[in-house]
């Protein structure tokens, strides 16, 4: 006999499940719905590779392999774009396109520690490190959208003046019909983003803001700073107050007078403990409720990496311990990117002050999953059923 022979007995000896428990299973419906994926779009880029960068050398067995990359492999290889996009160099033509990544190199707004100019860098270059799949979602992203990155929008120094550049090439690509996906910067572009969407909505424009600070301030330092975004963007006349719904708020970085505007205002402010309490699903539905509220057309989405707990992001301005977990965060940008959103913002990746890239990874994350999440809920691109 074995020493094994009478190993899990109470699991051989069943002669049938007790639940059909496959068939219940998340990953194996993930699994099936892989199946349903094309690859036509993930060819196209092999042959390109093949046509513009050589066949590989005699030796190599493996024939999809070019001897100059010119595709996703190998990760560590290749000039990076945001998840491995086409560049863009002539921004005239970003009509043509689903998406467009935007890098906005901007930190002069930051009240501590800056670098954050450096993120859209760092999400370019760690991106590379994902496909264009999604296990969870059951989405290829190269499948489903045609994607481009613009590179970055000529930032100076000077708060004001970059402001105006920014909203310029926001409001550029969205004029186009593209989804503009920025790439911070610190949270100051808050605002200026927002402008430039909201110029072009005819009706409210709701937005969702994770973080662990209110940002609400009128101004820090005498000038329109990364702590006062918000007050400002809920000035703009279809942007009220009362379509501001901001998510995760808590610690000892959160200035009294960014609480009284609150008041003021009448925003919405969701803190740490809210979700403890009612849990993720219920949060994201009243996030969703008051931004959508009173017929609001569309929403943007403000995401600052210090929403999250700083054990998971080192690599931020204004670390605070105590906010959401990684799975926890995503589950809430899941909901509420299922609903359809206008615009989005990554921002407060400082990799001066990061670890092994982890800090800027979950900001990449973060905006895969969002688009990923809009593909599924057939809010963009194309579904395959």
């Amino acid at each position: 006999m074995g020493f094994f022979d009478n190993h899990g007995l109470s699991y051989r000896q069943k002669k049938a499940l007790e639940s059909d428990r496959l068939t219940d299973l998340h990953g194996i419906e993930a699994v099936e719905k892989e199946a349903k994926i094309p690859e036509v779009e993930n060819k196209k880029i092999l042959e390109r590779s093949l046509k513009y960068g050589l066949e590989a050398a005699p030796s190599i067995g493996d024939r999809t392999i070019s001897t100059f990359t010119r595709e996703p492999r190998p990760a560590y290889a290749g000039i990076p774009t945001f998840l491995r996009t086409p560049f863009l160099e002539d921004v005239r033509k970003v009509g043509e396109y689903d998406v467009a990544f935007i890098g906005v190199p901007f930190d002069i707004g930051t009240t501590y520690r800056a670098g954050a100019r450096f993120g859209p860098e760092a999400m370019r270059r760690i991106s590379k490190l994902y496909t264009s799949y999604s296990y969870e979602k059951g989405v290829d992203l190269v499948e489903s959208l045609k994607m481009c990155d613009v590179g970055d929008v000529f930032t100076i120094g000077n708060i004001e003046k970059s402001f105006d550049q920014i909203t310029k090439a926001v409001g550029h690509v969205f004029a186009q019909g593209t989804l503009p996906i920025m790439l911070g910067g610190d949270h100051a572009i808050g605002y200026p983003c927002v402008r430039a969407i909201a110029e072009q909505v005819d009706g409210k424009v709701g937005i969702i803001h994770m973080d662990r600070h209110l940002d609400l301030q009128e101004t820090d330092m005498d000038e329109r700073m990364h702590t006062t975004p918000w007050f400002h963007a809920t000035n703009i006349p279809n942007a009220p107050p009362e379509n501001l719904v901001q998510v995760g708020i808590g610690g000892w970085q959160v200035p009294r007078e960014s609480v009284e505007n609150v008041r003021k205002l009448n925003t919405t402010a969701i803190s740490i403990f809210d979700i403890e309490k009612l849990g993720i699903e219920k949060v994201a539905e009243i996030a969703l409720e008051k931004a959508w509220s009173g017929g609001a057309k569309a929403v943007y989405l403000s995401v600052d990496i210090d929403s999250f707990d700083a054990g998971f992001v080192p690599g931020t301005g204004w670390p605070e311990p105590g906010g959401f977990l990684p799975r926890e965060g995503l589950k809430f940008l899941d909901i509420v990117a299922r609903e359809g959103i206008c615009g989005m913002e990554l921002v407060e990746v400082s990799p001066p002050y990061d670890v092994s890239d982890q800090t800027a990874l979950l900001g990449t994350r973060c905006i895969a999953d969002v688009l990923a999440a809009m593909v599924d809920a057939g809010k963009i691109g194309k579904k395959f059923t």
